[in-house]
């Protein structure tokens, strides 16, 4: 697996398209704008989703399954939600195909099995899944329903990058109904500080909550809380949003709940979701121009062992130990490959594992039998270590949280030398051509500036941070007066 990887530094957009591919992450298929997701990839995309549905599960949520088409009609119910999305859609609008009567070795659309209505290949589920609540939901005893579905979904992207813009991606996507409005707010934020926990502790992510202005929230949505992340080129990439929908989807699907006292209400909803988005998040967050480098908690192989020797006898004495080894790594839950593979030398495979990001890697030769030793290597600093065989466990637990934690500081030390507060519009310019990151800056809260700023720098609003202190300011391309700082950036 031949590394040859461009340098950050030189084209980081060109090296992390091909890490993705080098690295065996994801290739691009035979439907424009369409990944597959290879083994290697899918298995880190799985420990995400685990992790995730575990989280869901222990606040109460469970998983369902709903239609991947979507009525026009029903679409079309929620106009902001329709609005939003129209540009992305993909319908379909036959059922059947035909052989050309002119060559009978291609096929055509049947013009005579054109659907009664045109069906939307989902950019979201909000419509079909409201519709559905509306046979659920009678009384406030049918409250709440707190449903969650892993699912793909279909937009239309006309420029493509692999798990950070495709045409189809794999995602979650959270869908609750409730009583009250404060019940449904709580969930919103329950869930956006559920998003932030695992990115931060699970990923080793740091990300900066908070909510988006009106312009950027979910097409749909009276609230939309963020989570966003910094990558090392200085853009910024949101990382999971939690919407609080108020009751604009159950009035436009009729969804209403007889309360204690009996009277009809309007339910009130949330939806939230994360997407194999995340995937290019780590990537770009902690990889090197040496390839991936992954934190132990997502790693799908933590620790390979590598043998070094000549002829099957040394083979023989080091697969004894290594498998020795293997078995007690397993015991502690710690994922492990012993690669005894005859086809590949040594240095093709310390080559393939640091290429994937496996944060240790163990080899095994004779001097190592004759010392009672083995060497420990780091993916994340590329350090070596001689560790006793009998020590070897204990060591390994110890640097997978070190690695794990280390990893985290590392990115939150560049995130935080990243933010840079800011008080005119030169500075503005001058921060985000030159250092990138966040940019701190008071905004007069219109939409007009907002549009006015993105159009002369190409920077958006990423959020307005739940933490900003309040302060009596000007805002740095109006000059308005402002009270409260928000998050510029470029972003993905």
């Amino acid at each position: 697996m031949s590394k040859n990887l461009t340098k950050r530094s030189e084209d980081y957009s060109k090296w992390y398209n091909e890490l993705v591919v080098k690295a065996d992450l994801a290739e691009n298929s035979a439907v424009r704008g369409c990944m597959v997701i290879k083994p290697y990839g899918y298995a880190i995309w799985e420990k995400i989703q685990a992790e995730l549905d575990r989280k869901f599960k222990e606040t109460g949520h469970q998983n369902a399954y709903f239609p991947l088409f979507v009525p026009k009609s029903l679409f079309e119910a929620e106009e902001k939600n329709a609005e939003g999305f129209a540009k992305e859609c993909a319908v379909v609008t036959h059922y059947r195909l035909k052989t050309d009567p002119e060559d009978a070795s291609k096929l055509i659309v049947d013009p005579n099995a054109r659907l009664e209505e045109e069906l939307i290949v989902r950019p979201t589920s909000e419509a079909i899944i409201w519709n559905t609540y509306k046979g659920w939901i009678q009384s406030y005893r049918d409250l709440p329903i707190l449903v969650n579905q892993w699912a793909n979904v279909v937009r239309w992207e006309m420029r493509t990058r692999l798990f950070l813009r495709t045409a189809e991606f794999l995602w979650q996507e959270g869908h609750t109904a409730h009583e009250t409005r404060a019940e449904a707010i709580a969930e919103t934020e329950q869930m956006n500080n559920i998003y932030a926990d695992f990115v931060e502790n699970f990923m080793a992510i740091p990300v900066i909550k908070g909510r988006k202005t009106e312009s950027e929230r979910f097409a749909g949505a009276e609230d939309t809380y963020c989570i966003e992340a910094l990558m090392q080129d200085g853009k910024a990439l949101q990382a999971g949003t939690s919407h609080f929908l108020g009751q604009n989807f159950a009035k436009a699907f009729d969804v209403k709940f007889t309360s204690k006292e009996g009277k009809l209400y309007y339910v009130w909803a949330t939806s939230w979701g994360v997407s194999t988005r995340l995937m290019g998040a780590l990537i770009m967050t902690h990889s090197d121009d040496n390839g991936l480098v992954l934190p132990p908690n997502l790693a799908p192989i933590q620790v390979v062992i590598v043998p070094i020797y000549k002829g099957e006898d040394q083979l023989n004495q080091i697969s004894e130990v290594a498998q020795e080894l293997v078995a007690d790594l397993r015991k502690k839950g710690i994922s492990v490959k012993y690669d005894n593979r005859d086809t590949h030398r040594p240095g093709a495979k310390f080559a393939q594992y640091e290429l994937q990001g496996v944060p240790l890697r163990i080899a095994i030769g004779p001097k190592d039998l004759e010392k009672g030793t083995v060497e420990l290597a780091r993916r994340d600093t590329l350090t070596k270590q001689f560790v006793a065989k009998s020590d070897v466990v204990e060591t390994i637990e110890s640097l997978l949280k070190e690695i794990q934690e280390s990893l985290y500081q590392k990115a939150k030390q560049f995130r935080d030398e990243h933010i840079t507060e800011v008080n005119t519009f030169d500075e503005f310019k001058e921060v985000l051509e030159g250092k990138g990151g966040f940019i701190s800056a008071h905004w007069d809260g219109t939409e007009e500036t907002e549009q006015k700023i993105k159009e002369l720098t190409k920077a958006t609003i990423r959020c307005i941070p739940f933490d900003a202190k309040e302060e009596e300011g000007s805002c740095v391309y109006s000059g308005k007066p402002s009270k409260i700082r928000v998050l510029f950036a470029k972003a993905y």
